[in-house]
């Protein structure tokens, strides 16, 4: 684990016990990591929800509420981010099974692949 990551997430998890949440546990880890930002508290927010030491329910509750809100916050309807939504790509797999059917009906084969 990085040394930021680190610092971080013992931010959270320090501010989560002392009974912060929400808004004020961003700020209590803004003020403990003040170049931080919201993807990197999202990321030490899961290696908190991993860790089998952080056992405490309401802890976990906070930590994972608090990665929900700013994940969230990170996928602003109407921003350009790097999928293209407007392409209309199936899935590979989709693709792949379309290829395979097409190229077995060319073989002549009748038997219908699924």
């Amino acid at each position: 684990m990085g040394e930021k990551r680190k610092k971080i997430y013992e931010a959270l998890v320090d501010g989560a016990t002392d009974g912060h949440s929400g808004n004020t546990l961003y700020d209590f880890v803004q003020k403990r990591c003040p170049k931080t930002s919201g993807k990197k508290i999202v990321r030490a927010s899961l290696l908190a929800l991993t860790d089998p030491h952080v056992t405490n329910r309401n802890v976990l509750d906070v930590i994972y509420a608090l990665a929900i809100k700013h994940r969230m916050d990170e996928v602003r309807p109407g921003e350009d981010h790097d999928d293209d939504d407007d392409v209309k790509t199936p899935a590979p797999s989709i693709v792949k099974a379309k290829r395979k059917r097409a190229t077995t009906l060319e073989k002549g084969d009748t038997r219908v692949k699924t």
